[in-house]
């Protein structure tokens, strides 16, 4: 459904985007993860149509975002990171202003206005100022208002940002509506924890370049290290005995309380290395496989890309 291949932009000398190749497939919820200054605003901007490109070529549902803007834009809604408002207008009339500038008049725009309103739980807000509403709720807003042309796509750049954890919640949940109604979404982030809830994929971008993509529960799972823990009652000495000995071992971290190390076998390894640290005398009272969180996988492979 959106495609990038080698895009590239300048800002000045500084290249903002190296090389970046994106892959969304249609239905997914597609998270673009990174820190700040990694290329997602710009990526997402290229991607509706407002900024060109300096090389590479991106295209969604099979239109080339430079060749046919107005085609994008007819299937794409976008949320920038920061949105504007009318404060003047109620509630209602934002919805309106923006359904005529899509040509969406009378009857059929009013339609849309009472269903988005009830699709982002704004419906018993319609008559309030704008100004009036929480930040949360302005927020919901501005996604009724990328949607009121009914977008097969939607590009949404940190849409969590500045909300307190019930608008976050609230803002998954709407958003998880709109996959199941069939959008194809976009989500930028920095709030990691918050997409390893919501995402069906993902792209972690670092430096202008994406360094990982596809279904989230491969890419945590490739790039998954076997980190375990183990603890012992009356002193580790037997069990650092073992590990440093044991091949396929890397000793990360150790206290006065535990070991944390790195296994490059599987469970059945784990098994053996538990049964020796056992016979030689290790009192062990703790011994698991650590969990790893998809910002801590963001860490590695950024670390691996700036390698590269």
């Amino acid at each position: 459904m959106i495609r990038t291949s080698g895009l590239v932009k300048y800002y000045g000398r500084i290249m903002a985007l190296q090389g970046l190749d994106m892959a969304v497939p249609q239905g997914a919820i597609y998270g673009f993860i990174g820190q700040n200054g990694a290329g997602k605003t710009t990526t997402l901007r290229i991607l509706a149509g407002l900024l060109l490109p300096d090389g590479g070529a991106a295209e969604i549902g099979g239109y080339d975002v430079v060749r046919h803007p107005r085609a994008v834009r007819g299937i794409v809604g976008y949320m920038p990171d920061f949105f504007g408002v009318y404060d003047d207008l109620r509630v209602g009339e934002y919805l309106l202003f923006y359904a005529a500038a899509y040509g969406i008049r009378g009857q059929r725009a009013a339609r849309l206005r009472d269903d988005l309103l009830e699709l982002v739980e704004l419906g018993d807000k319609r008559d309030a100022f704008v100004d009036t509403l929480s930040r949360g709720m302005q927020q919901r807003l501005c996604l009724a208002r990328s949607l009121i042309h009914d977008p097969q796509v939607l590009l949404l750049d940190e849409p969590a940002s500045g909300l307190d954890p019930l608008a976050r919640v609230e803002m998954r949940e709407i958003l998880k509506e709109l996959c199941r109604l069939g959008k194809t979404i976009i989500i930028s982030s920095h709030i990691l924890s918050e997409l390893a809830d919501l995402c069906t994929h993902i792209g972690m971008v670092t430096s202008g370049r994406i360094v990982r993509q596809g279904l989230l529960h491969e890419v945590l799972a490739a790039a998954h290290r076997r980190n375990f823990i183990v603890r012992c009652y009356g002193g580790l000495a037997p069990a650092l005995a073992v590990l440093e000995e044991w091949p396929g071992v890397e000793i990360i971290n150790t206290t006065e309380e535990q070991v944390e190390f790195r296994l490059s076998d599987g469970p059945a390894q784990a098994a053996a290395l538990l049964k020796e640290m056992i016979s030689a005398g290790a009192a062990v009272t703790h011994f698991a496989e650590t969990q790893q969180s998809l910002e801590d996988t963001f860490l590695q492979l950024a670390r691996e890309g700036d390698k590269a």
